[in-house]
């Protein structure tokens, strides 16, 4: 099947230092993008790809809009929809009131089939394309997780939380169930369609050393699966951390000690890193994950994203919605916060800088970016196409937008899943069939 999208083209090379950066990005006025089966075949403006086109293409006109590939959004709970918008004063609060009860309920498969079809519903609603989702303590979570995926043809990263203290009884596993049940999820789902397991110890509160060192037997025998867990999110966390690991250096040594140290290793916030820990993470080519929406929510503290990135020895970024901590499903309005904190700090985070993390930043950061995050022939056709003029407020400012800048500012400062117009998976279009 071929397809052929008529739109404004817009597509990272790599990560634009400043509004100016033009060689940094591929944007194309009047672009044309040819789909074969799943993938880009070519791309380019429009009347020369519609020459190379076969005759019965089949022809999708998006012009004034733009397209762009599919939002990755690095971070986020799956059986936390029912958490988002709950009330409380911090981190550790918030997960034992709300968060530890409502995964407690992912025991039951119907249940979590049934937030399954909602949570994909969201990202597609909102132009996720791919995702990286902690599942529950239970195998019937990943199970449901995964089986979704499939269903809908979507490259997506998940794992089942692995933890056997300080939770309730009914989120608890032994450090040889999360041995055992991770072995079989990445036997049952890695690799079936265009999924991803991976290792996913909760972090190191959850985690008695013996099931750390479990974590570190799955990471040794399977060396090329991503591994996720928290770092430094929280005061009260850090201090509470270093109490149980009295050994450790600091909070990121515990990781390191386990061998989970990596460039697939995925550290969820990591605002308040000490310059040894961020250099143990350039070192080794992990990924710190910014939050925005949630760590303003619970109050965590503010990211140094540019200082991070501008290190000697800088630190690979990732950004993330963090549902339920997080407020959004939307990563333009996790951008839209992003740039708030940057601000707060002093900094700045140009909108170029914003699209280029939602999109191949972070395929870059999953180390996925010959598959997706790109409009680059030969990668997979996930994609979303944006209207800057979607809502009455944001038609009106586009009247006096005058440049492809100021129009990406404005969908990442107003916009949110309506300004999603279409998503497409693998070529086919998605959003439109659920409305």
């Amino acid at each position: 099947m071929t397809t052929l999208l008529r739109g404004r083209l817009l597509s990272f090379k790599r990560l634009p230092q400043s509004l100016d950066d033009t060689d940094s990005y591929v944007y194309e006025s009047d672009g044309g993008l040819l789909i074969e089966n799943g993938v880009i075949a070519a791309i380019g403006p429009y009347a020369d790809i519609k020459a190379q086109a076969p005759a019965d293409v089949t022809e999708i006109d998006h012009r004034p809009h733009l397209i762009l590939p599919g939002f990755i959004d690095m971070h986020l709970h799956f059986p936390q929809m029912q958490v988002i918008a709950s009330y409380a004063a911090n981190l550790l609060e918030w997960l034992n009131t709300y968060t530890f009860p409502e995964e407690c309920r992912f025991v039951e498969s119907a249940h979590a089939e049934r937030i399954a079809t909602h949570f994909y519903d969201e990202m597609i609603r909102h132009g996720t394309t791919t995702a990286v989702a902690y599942c529950s303590v239970h195998k019937t979570s990943v199970d449901a997780y995964f089986t979704e995926a499939m269903r809908r043809n979507m490259r997506m990263v998940g794992g089942k939380v692995m933890m056997d203290r300080n939770a309730p009884q009914g989120l608890l596993d032994t450090p040889e169930m999360g041995y055992d049940e991770t072995r079989q999820v990445i036997a049952d789902w890695h690799g079936k369609g265009r999924n991803h397991v991976a290792i996913t110890p909760r972090f190191a509160i959850t985690s008695t050393p013996a099931q750390m060192e479990a974590t570190a037997a799955l990471a040794r025998e399977f060396p090329d699966l991503h591994i996720q867990t928290h770092l430094s999110e929280n005061h009260d966390e850090i201090a509470f951390t270093c109490e149980l690991y009295p050994e450790a250096i600091d909070y990121t040594d515990i990781y390191a000690r386990y061998g989970l140290l990596g460039p697939k290793s995925l550290f969820g916030h990591a605002i308040h890193l000490s310059e040894r820990e961020a250099d143990a993470m350039s070192e080794a080519g992990s990924v710190a994950v910014h939050c925005p929406t949630s760590n303003l929510f619970l109050g965590s503290g503010l990211f140094p994203l540019k200082a991070l990135a501008r290190r000697e020895k800088p630190v690979r970024i990732g950004v993330a919605t963090d549902i339920g901590g997080g407020s959004s499903y939307s990563m333009l309005r996790t951008m839209d916060e992003a740039y708030k904190i940057q601000q707060l700090l002093g900094e700045r985070l140009n909108p170029l800088e914003s699209y280029y993390y939602m999109t191949r930043g972070n395929a870059e950061s999953l180390s996925l970016v010959d598959k997706i995050g790109t409009l680059d022939a030969g990668t997979e056709a996930d994609l979303i196409v944006l209207n800057a003029a979607a809502t009455p407020a944001m038609a009106l400012k586009m009247e006096v937008t005058k440049s492809l800048t100021e129009e990406l500012f404005l969908l990442q400062t107003m916009g949110d899943d309506r300004a999603v117009v279409e998503t497409y998976v693998a070529g086919k279009p998605m959003k439109s069939i659920l409305q």
